[in-house]
């Protein structure tokens, strides 16, 4: 007999993948989005929301069709090595190098940054972020619990915050939305804003996070992996609706408030002003309070996943030593401060986001197209190369590679090689055609080679 989700189960499991997907990237980038993008915030916001919110979705979606409980089941037909190779990459990206540090950075963004002399920031930063990571560390530990803190106690104080900020931002709004729209939104608003919804990494942390989400579900009592999938599918559907209601409030916030300050350095800049124009300093308080309680249950996720992952690909190395492992290479990318890891992040998810959005939509397709490894490899392979040079156009070193990617000089750009020879590179999506290439020359493989089996 199936065992049916009650509503308590629901909504705990909503609140728990609403906050491991809802963390510092969630909460400022859709607010810098609003601003770059200006009068076109509409078309934006389309774009922002197919890489943030659909994407993420159909990767839950693809752990619940494959019946995967972690991403190195979901990439397995890959073959060995090559998942192995990617669930490391994916896992040091959201966990240890980018992601987790970029919580604590805005988090102090939010509070101290705001309150400490310009002398006193690196070292008030490297104390903030030790504390922080300690904490991180602590909570992370009670596993059992897990659900139960980031369900029961941070995500409802969390919801009424942003709930209250909204109300307010729509009974008294900064400004019109008719806003001047910068160079890159002026033409087509949203192919940038697709490739801007990249820096929420939630389509990656979909996968990741799976293992935590299985866990819970498991804990609750459903042991089948048909029951396991329905759940992820209801629950992470539920979960997406929410943040693309809280993704579209947040991109208006940034382009009214363009009605009484300039575009900002980035989001968490651009947060704080709002907050500061609507409660003065109660509202740097207020978004400090705020902002660190919703990164903090994304870092809280990020390094549970990354040592559950990894515990199982190396389980002479134990959970408790993983964790710590993360929280400690978190700290020290941490010291680098927010604009450092945003200028390094947009390469690597440049990289490895065209692999990640191939591998979900092989998932998904993989009860009509079968998961052989030619399939994967081909799609995955061709897709692979072109991804690094998208990497590279977005390096900061890109001007030093001779030509062959553009790069650009105060406001002239300079085309390089493969914009000028791969179609959609210009705009970041030159590995579109090699992926479909890929597919094709899979399939073709998969029917020769299983015939030949068969025979």
């Amino acid at each position: 007999m199936e065992k049916k989700l009650n509503w308590k189960q629901a909504l705990l499991l909503f609140s728990l993948i609403f906050g491991m997907f809802f963390g510092s990237g969630n909460l400022i980038f859709p607010v810098h989005l609003g601003q770059i993008a200006g009068g076109n915030w509409q078309p934006a916001t389309v774009g922002f929301l197919l890489s943030a919110v659909i994407l993420p979705l159909l990767a839950l979606l693809a752990l619940a069709v494959t019946k995967s409980e972690s991403v190195f089941d979901l990439i397995r037909p890959l073959g060995h090595r090559p998942a192995l190779f990617f669930l490391v990459a994916i896992q040091l990206c959201l966990g240890p190098i980018i992601v987790a540090p970029r919580t604590a950075t805005v988090a102090y963004s939010f509070s101290f940054a705001n309150w400490l002399p310009k002398g006193q920031q690196q070292l008030g930063l490297i104390i903030f972020a030790l504390i922080y990571f300690i904490l991180v560390f602590w909570s992370s530990l009670q596993s059992s619990k897990l659900l139960d803190i980031i369900g029961r106690y941070l995500n409802p104080i969390f919801l009424v915050m942003l709930a209250f900020i909204f109300i307010l931002a729509m009974v008294a709004p900064m400004g019109s939305t008719h806003q001047a729209v910068t160079a890159a939104y002026q033409q087509n608003a949203i192919a940038p804003a697709f490739i801007e919804g990249y820096n929420t990494v939630d389509a990656m942390a979909a996968l990741v996070f799976g293992v935590t989400i299985v866990h819970s579900i498991k804990n609750m009592g459903y042991q089948k992996p048909t029951d396991i999938a329905k759940v992820i599918a209801k629950t992470g559907t539920l979960s997406m609706i929410v943040l693309a209601v809280i993704y579209v409030g947040l991109i208006l916030l940034g382009t009214t408030s363009l009605a009484h300050m300039s575009i900002s350095t980035n989001g968490a800049v651009a947060l704080t002003n709002v907050m500061i124009y609507y409660f003065g300093r109660f509202g740097q308080i207020f978004i400090a309070v705020m902002g660190t309680l919703a990164v903090f249950t994304t870092a809280m996720g990020l390094t549970a996943s990354f040592a559950h992952d990894l515990n199982r690909v190396w389980p002479k190395l134990s959970y408790q030593i993983w964790l710590a492992i993360a929280c400690a290479l978190s700290f020290l990318m941490a010291t680098l401060g927010l604009d450092k890891i945003i200028i390094w992040a947009l390469p690597i998810l440049m990289f490895l986001y065209p692999i990640a959005i191939v591998l979900i939509l092989l998932s998904l397709l993989s009860p009509w197209l079968g998961q052989s490894k030619w399939l994967y490899g081909w799609t995955a392979g061709l897709t692979l190369v072109t991804a690094v040079f998208d990497g590279l156009s977005n390096a900061p070193f890109a001007a030093n590679l001779g030509g062959l990617v553009s790069y650009k000089v105060g406001m002239v750009t300079h085309t390089g090689w493969y914009q000028a020879h791969f179609f959609g590179a210009s705009a970041g999506f030159g590995w579109l055609v090699p992926a479909l290439v890929g597919l094709l020359l899979g399939l073709l493989f998969q029917r020769i080679f299983t015939k030949k089996t068969a025979a």
